[in-house]
Protein backbone atom coordinates (compact mmCIF):
# COMPACT_ATOMS: atom_id res chain seq x y z
CA UNK A 1 0.00 0.00 0.00
CA UNK A 2 0.62 3.56 -0.62
CA UNK A 3 0.88 5.97 1.86
CA UNK A 4 -1.94 7.81 2.11
CA UNK A 5 -4.18 4.68 0.81
CA UNK A 6 -7.39 3.88 3.34
CA UNK A 7 -6.14 1.33 5.95
CA UNK A 8 -9.18 1.03 7.56
CA UNK A 9 -12.79 2.77 8.97
CA UNK A 10 -13.63 3.47 12.60
CA UNK A 11 -17.41 4.32 13.11
CA UNK A 12 -18.74 6.32 15.85
CA UNK A 13 -22.39 7.08 16.62
CA UNK A 14 -21.94 10.40 14.44
CA UNK A 15 -19.56 9.36 12.06
CA UNK A 16 -17.65 6.60 10.02
CA UNK A 17 -13.81 7.98 9.01
CA UNK A 18 -11.67 6.37 7.29
CA UNK A 19 -7.81 5.51 8.33
CA UNK A 20 -5.04 6.70 5.98
CA UNK A 21 -1.77 4.94 5.95
CA UNK A 22 0.98 7.07 7.40
CA UNK A 23 4.03 5.02 5.07
CA UNK A 24 3.69 3.07 2.34
CA UNK A 25 4.16 -0.66 3.50
CA UNK A 26 2.41 -3.84 4.48
CA UNK A 27 -0.13 -3.85 7.16
CA UNK A 28 1.22 -6.97 9.45
CA UNK A 29 -1.12 -6.82 12.23
CA UNK A 30 -4.32 -5.78 14.00
CA UNK A 31 -5.93 -5.22 16.73
CA UNK A 32 -8.29 -8.36 17.37
CA UNK A 33 -9.56 -6.91 20.83
CA UNK A 34 -10.79 -4.56 19.26
CA UNK A 35 -13.68 -6.52 18.12
CA UNK A 36 -15.33 -6.70 20.64
CA UNK A 37 -13.80 -4.12 22.34
CA UNK A 38 -13.71 -0.92 20.86
CA UNK A 39 -14.19 1.19 23.28
CA UNK A 40 -9.95 0.50 23.94
CA UNK A 41 -9.50 3.10 20.97
CA UNK A 42 -10.37 6.06 23.09
CA UNK A 43 -9.36 4.54 26.92
CA UNK A 44 -6.30 3.25 25.84
CA UNK A 45 -5.12 5.02 22.26
CA UNK A 46 -1.09 4.25 23.35
CA UNK A 47 -1.23 1.14 24.78
CA UNK A 48 -4.12 -1.53 24.35
CA UNK A 49 -6.18 0.44 21.80
CA UNK A 50 -3.66 -0.01 19.32
CA UNK A 51 -5.47 -0.52 15.78
CA UNK A 52 -2.70 -2.10 13.43
CA UNK A 53 1.38 -2.98 12.87
CA UNK A 54 2.81 -1.66 9.68
CA UNK A 55 5.83 -3.00 8.06
CA UNK A 56 6.96 0.50 6.62
CA UNK A 57 8.87 -0.07 3.22
CA UNK A 58 10.86 2.80 3.75
CA UNK A 59 12.58 4.64 6.29
CA UNK A 60 10.51 7.74 7.26
CA UNK A 61 12.26 10.81 6.62
CA UNK A 62 12.30 13.40 9.53
CA UNK A 63 9.41 15.60 9.22
CA UNK A 64 7.01 12.66 7.82
CA UNK A 65 4.76 12.40 10.71
CA UNK A 66 3.61 14.60 13.78
CA UNK A 67 4.23 14.32 17.21
CA UNK A 68 1.84 14.62 19.74
CA UNK A 69 2.33 18.52 19.86
CA UNK A 70 2.45 19.27 16.33
CA UNK A 71 -0.96 16.49 15.86
CA UNK A 72 -3.01 18.60 18.98
CA UNK A 73 -1.97 22.09 16.80
CA UNK A 74 -2.87 20.41 14.11
CA UNK A 75 -6.59 19.57 15.39
CA UNK A 76 -6.50 22.85 17.09
CA UNK A 77 -6.90 24.20 13.32
CA UNK A 78 -9.86 21.61 11.91
CA UNK A 79 -11.70 21.99 14.65
CA UNK A 80 -12.16 25.88 15.24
Amino acid sequence: MKKGDTVGVVESVKATSDIYAPAAGKVIGINPALGSQPELVNKDPYGEGWLFTLAVAQPFVKGDLMDETAYQAYLKTITE
